[in-house]
């Protein structure tokens, strides 16, 4: 029997994970987390499976339970600086150069678990526009799965979360959407086992349609 077509979504607002959402970093991610889990002495391959989606000293909170949160913090520091000058196979996730360009002057804002500088790196090797509004590592108190940076960029475009659909690739970053009270367009791989609304395997899949209302509609193409 045929799949049926998910049906459609409609938002006013379109808030944008960065890493696995809009850019490939997986690249950078594991050479440099794979780095990080040599010199604590854990397995590389256990350690890529809970760093997508959040900072990188609320990943290793989660993987070193025990220690003291200034460390984290202090590595964090330093992983932030790796990845920011490692941007050997950064690339955009398919389909994100038009995708970008069809919301271009709709309401978006990009929500990521990097830093300022981290997000103007990789989205300039990836030759992708950066959005006007932006919630980075610094804009918040605390890192996805906690809802505050989809919060926040809500807030900051002015719409209610349930106007909001977010695009996430990550657990941790669907998690957050959903606290949020938003609904999800999962991108890619990572995002198929966290039921969200929408699933597409790139943004060349996705068919975004405004309307003279401001509404926008999100339609999964086949």
């Amino acid at each position: 029997m045929a799949a049926t077509t998910p049906a459609p979504l409609t938002a006013r607002a379109l808030l944008l994970d960065m890493d696995g959402t809009l850019v490939n970093s997986d690249a950078v991610v594991e050479r440099c987390w794979r780095r990080w889990a040599d010199r604590q002495g854990l397995d590389g391959d256990a350690v890529l499976k809970v760093v997508h989606g959040r900072q990188g000293y609320a990943t290793m909170a989660v993987l070193l339970p025990d220690r003291p949160m200034a460390e984290n913090h202090a590595d964090n520091r330093v992983m932030l600086a790796e990845e920011t000058a490692d941007l050997d196979g950064v690339v955009p996730v398919p389909g994100a150069p038009a995708f970008l360009a069809a919301i271009a002057d709709l309401p978006h804002a990009l929500v990521t678990s990097a830093d300022e500088g981290l997000a103007q790196a990789r989205m300039g090797a990836a030759a992708l526009p950066m959005p006007t509004t932006r919630v980075t590592a610094e804009s918040v108190g605390a890192s996805k799965p906690d809802p505050e940076g989809f919060l926040k960029g809500a807030a900051e475009l002015g719409f209610d979360p349930a106007d909001c659909v977010v695009f996430e690739d990550s657990e941790a970053g669907i998690q957050a959407g959903r606290a949020a009270g938003m609904r999800i367009v999962g991108v890619g791989p990572r995002a198929t086992a966290f039921a969200p609304d929408l699933h597409v395997p790139d943004l060349t899949h996705l068919r975004v349609t405004p309307a003279p209302d401001g509404s926008i509609t999100l339609t999964v193409l086949a």
